[in-house]
């Protein structure tokens, strides 16, 4: 269900760039817009792992200096049938955890000494089976489509704000760029980023709910999982972490906060609605 609705939500930003592109930009605009998007976020989806892990400062370590992290990552690359990733531990008292990395055989787990100290081995092994599946269902590609398409919708929206303070207003016939009502092009430059920025979080929102329910089918039990993320609340609530906004969709539990409409822009679904999928889970039957 949940590859369903980011196959849609795909669709939809798509079908959302094609429609704001030929209203703000014409044909030379998306081409323009979505050929810098990609250069940008390509070069992000071939670094990012690198950048991100030196952003928190997050070391490598061997499997004498973090014995179990290295047994349980092992046991569950094993089960989901994954070459064995890198380990790093960030030096955060705050208990979160990410992975990245471009595809599984470049793949990379982190996890913070706040983390460590709070769960338990058996939650420790939800968490991380949680990002193995991240790594499984090729979550980083997923993330960098939308970021280059909705990147692309930002960049056709400033062209077209350029455009109007230096062209008066007009918009080109030439390549499929309409006369249109200014007014509904001012609409379109508004609406457009923040469309395709919703619709960029579902489907960040999407990612978590099917890693949660991949990790739990991982690691055999959903349980630990439901538990661990109850704590994690409680000890990102405790201990928040100073964390960039761009990064935060990486961490299995956000490392900031929303609350009533910004709900909309959050990068994770609610933990409490994570916690009643998981416990409402039956693998029995798997």
């Amino acid at each position: 269900m949940n590859t369903m609705k980011t196959a849609v939500l795909l669709t939809g930003m798509t079908l959302l760039f094609i429609f704001a592109g030929g209203a703000l930009g014409g044909g030379s605009g998306v081409k323009i817009a979505f050929f810098f998007a990609c250069i940008m976020n390509v070069g992000a989806y071939w670094f990012s792992d690198k950048v991100v892990l030196k952003m928190y400062r997050a070391r490598e370590v061997t499997e004498a200096e973090a014995p179990e992290i290295y047994s349980i990552v092992r046991e569950l690359s094993m089960r989901a049938e994954l070459p064995m990733p890198k380990v790093y531990i960030i030096p955060k008292d705050t208990p979160n955890a990410f992975a990245t990395g471009r595809n599984p055989s470049h793949a990379a787990v982190a996890v913070t000494n706040g983390i460590m100290k709070l769960l338990s081995r058996e939650e420790l092994k939800g968490v991380l089976a949680h990002e193995l599946a991240h790594v499984k269902h090729r979550d980083i590609l997923i993330g960098t489509i939308a970021a280059t398409i909705a990147g692309a919708i930002s960049m056709l929206a400033s062209m077209a704000r350029w455009a109007m303070i230096f062209g008066g207003g007009r918009s080109s016939d030439d390549e499929g760029g309409g006369g249109g009502n200014p007014f509904a092009v001012i609409a379109m430059m508004i609406l457009a980023p923040i469309a395709a920025l919703l619709i960029q979080m579902a489907i960040s929102r999407s990612r978590e709910y099917q890693a949660d329910e991949g990790g739990a089918r991982i690691n055999g039990n959903p349980l630990p999982l439901a538990r661990a993320l109850e704590k994690l609340q409680r000890g990102v609530q405790m201990k928040p972490m100073d964390a960039n906004p761009s990064t935060a969709h990486m961490f299995i539990v956000n490392p900031l906060t929303g609350r009533g409409l910004t709900k909309l822009f959050s990068t994770h679904p609610s933990i409490e609605e994570r916690i009643r999928r998981l416990e409402s889970m039956n693998l029995s039957t798997q």
